[in-house]
């Protein structure tokens, strides 16, 4: 069973069987992904294109064209309606308060009766809290049906920012007071007056604004500020004129950066290594065990805030946080001053975290297109808005983070982040490719570097880290580079942290490997449950993880060290079956696996990756069981 199915399959001429070198050739691709936060779009030329190109065409055939981009239709398997919809309470062991009313089935000898199997003999639930919410719905239930009692006190939960119904449902009904965001945005548009006739990139550091926004944030008192009412502009051609015994007072004032009206947290972010943001792939039990090898910072997958003020509660799902997470943050992106200010009000009141990034680097169409992530950053004066609004409101440090540019050929970085230190910001992560790149080629780190030399705030460079010379190589005195962020490195080897911080190529074994996908597995059923719901979700997760992990090459079987992030291999035989099969770019081949960990699929189970380049069409995914 533990035979991958491409070496069962006829292999196509050409390819090895031996021990592999890892071949260089560049990941070309423009699939439509989220910058740093979905760096799994980075992956569109994947081992599987390695398999299509060296496949023999027919005689005069066209050679197969590469498929990239998202499969937007996918659709992830969710089980379907049991057959007994039992009630909550009844599961828990509970009366259920509705009584005869309630909507739900109150039959638990028939609901037992059409039970499934368990998955296995251990709840990760009920072994952490004594207590397992799910009840006969429990998929490892066996363990505790018979000994489990309801709690005699509330259980301590290890996740963090998790109880905000309340919250979400005063969203929803618009009765969230964001007057200290409204003040904040009052007191932009009063800057803001002094520099609407100029362009964007004068107007940021014009002497002039310079001067009014002074007078204008003199002009507002902190009870006025209080009680603001309302975000309206102020009315056309209003002005607030200094003299010019003032201005000397004014300038200064302005230029000390004086806007931050808290007094910060002081987070240090050199000399750390950070995980990026990575939407759907950086989850709260890829992150957990990210920490558990070393990680330095984490940070949250990119919640959008319109959907935040919304109230949506999938979107505040993100913001969870494990306590192991000791530097943890949030990533929000939007497209417009008010939103950014609230939802900067909302977090630094509502939840536990260590600082705010503002996404400006995503490169995905959808995002760009509504003026969000990398769309957001030429709009230097909403830049300036943005970061000034959200840092006058916020009691923690505020980052950004951003591409060399929108266009390849004309990099504006070097321009921005001078101008982000007196604008509020605390920290600045610098990827270096652009909008237009995505993830082909190679991050141009030269460009980091002079960007971090003209920066006063510690800069934070990112792309293509995948060893500790990377990081020797980035972190030299004379690059003035803070500290360095792993994203998709992190996604193909999570113990890249432990090599950095150890200084050592590690060789690690397959059944190493295997015991890191089964504690993913234990965490993900804490994090998402134990039930039908929660195993789905458990994975689905670990094998949109696999179609990166595939791609790990043992340090055992390389003809040099260190392999490269952007470097694809041939396919290789492994120094044993399981080995093999971890390096399989077949999404059959990640069913199985997370059937040795998760029990056989559902037979209407099916899977398509989040990718088109690491999609098999020619395989169809058929239960084991």
């Amino acid at each position: 069973k533990l035979k991958a199915e491409f070496w069962i399959r006829e292999q196509p001429a050409g390819v090895r069987e031996a021990r592999a070198c890892s071949a260089d050739s560049s990941a070309a691709t423009d699939a439509g992904a989220n910058a740093e936060q979905l760096p799994s779009e980075a992956d569109t030329n994947a081992a599987t294109d390695a398999v299509t190109s060296t496949e023999q065409q027919p005689s005069g055939a066209p050679a197969r064209k590469r498929q990239r981009g998202m499969n937007k239709k996918r659709g992830l398997y969710r089980p379907g309606k049991p057959e007994i919809n039992l009630c909550t309470a009844i599961k828990q062991g509970r009366s259920c308060p509705y009584g005869n009313s309630c909507k739900f089935s109150h039959d638990l000898e028939a609901y037992q009766v059409l039970r499934p199997l368990d998955l296995g003999e251990t709840c990760p639930i009920y072994s952490l809290h004594g207590y397992c919410r799910f009840g006969v719905a429990c998929r490892f239930g066996s363990s505790h049906l018979r000994t489990s009692t309801l709690p005699d006190k509330p259980i301590e939960s290890h996740e963090r920012n998790s109880t905000l119904n309340s919250l979400t449902a005063r969203l929803r009904k618009h009765q969230y007071d964001f007057s200290i965001a409204a003040a904040a945005i009052k007191q932009w548009e009063a800057i803001s007056q002094f520099s609407t006739n100029l362009p964007d990139d004068e107007a940021a550091g014009s002497s002039t604004a310079t001067a009014g926004a002074s007078a204008a944030l003199d002009d507002i008192s902190p009870a006025s500020a209080e009680a603001a009412p309302s975000v309206a502009a102020e009315p056309e051609g209003e002005r607030y004129d200094t003299t010019e015994a003032e201005k000397p007072k004014l300038e200064s004032h302005y230029e000390s950066g004086s806007v931050v009206s808290k007094e910060k947290k002081k987070v240090d972010f050199r000399g750390k290594l950070y995980l990026a943001p990575l939407t759907t792939v950086g989850n709260m039990p890829f992150r957990r065990i990210c920490k558990g090898y070393g990680a330095d910072i984490t940070c949250s997958e990119m919640a959008l805030a319109p959907n935040l003020l919304q109230g949506q509660a999938s979107e505040w799902a993100l913001l969870k946080r494990h306590v192991s997470e000791d530097v943890f943050g949030a990533q929000i992106a939007g497209n417009s001053i008010e939103q950014m200010a609230r939802a900067a009000q909302l977090l630094d009141a509502e939840v536990e975290i260590d600082f705010i990034d503002i996404n400006m680097g995503c490169p995905i169409d959808i995002i760009c297109n509504r003026g969000m992530g990398a769309g957001l950053a030429p709009r230097t004066k909403r830049v300036q808005g943005i970061v000034r609004c959200m840092s006058s409101v916020l009691s923690v440090p505020l980052t950004v983070k951003l591409r060399m540019g929108f266009e390849t050929d004309k990099p504006t970085a070097h321009n921005l982040i001078p101008k982000l230190s007196t604008w509020g910001a605390a920290a600045v992560t610098l990827h270096g490719r652009s909008r237009q790149q995505r993830y082909t080629k190679l991050a141009d780190w030269s460009y980091i570097s002079q960007c971090a030399q003209a920066s006063a705030l510690p800069l934070i460079g990112n792309g293509d880290g995948f060893s500790y010379e990377d990081l020797d190589s980035a972190l030299r005195a004379d690059t003035g580079i803070s500290s360095m962020m792993l994203a998709r490195g992190a996604l193909v080897k999570p113990w890249i942290f432990t090599e950095m911080k150890e200084r050592r190529h590690w060789d690690i074994s397959a059944s190493e490997r295997l015991e890191i996908l089964r504690t993913f597995v234990r965490n993900g059923l804490e994090h998402w449950g134990t039930d039908d719901v929660g195993v789905s979700r458990t994975r689905n997760f670990l094998l949109e993880w696999l179609s990166f992990l595939h791609r790990y090459i043992p340090v055992g079987i390389l003809e040099r060290v260190p392999s490269h992030l952007q470097e694809r291999p041939p396919l290789y035989r492994g120094r044993n079956d399981l080995e093999t099969l971890m390096a399989s770019p077949l999404d059959s081949d990640w069913v199985k696996i997370s059937e040795m960990l998760l029990g056989p699929v559902p037979a209407d189970f099916h899977f398509t990756p989040k990718h088109k380049s690491n999609a098999n069409p020619s395989l169809a995914i058929t239960s084991e069981g």
